[in-house]
């Protein structure tokens, strides 16, 4: 999968999991800090992500995903 369905796909997750619109969104967004998401909104896009993508992703990365694009990036990295 190419790079850009991967961020079209993702921007989908995150505008159905965060109910925002894709224009909101961008690949330098955190997604604590500019879409106020908690941790149980955390887990759900994960989960979401996992189900997408096929990949899994350990509860000790997560911490890790901070903006739109660290999840691009371990999507690409480990699909």
């Amino acid at each position: 999968m190419e790079r850009s369905q991967i961020i079209e796909k993702l921007f989908d997750i995150v505008c159905n999991g965060l109910d925002l619109d894709a224009d909101e969104i961008s690949l330098d967004a955190d997604l604590r800090e500019d879409f106020d998401a908690d941790s149980l909104d955390m887990v759900d896009l994960i989960m979401d992500v996992e189900d997408e993508f096929g990949v899994e992703v350990p509860d000790e990365i997560l911490d890790k995903l901070v903006t739109v694009k660290d999840v691009v990036d371990y999507i690409e990295e480990n699909m």
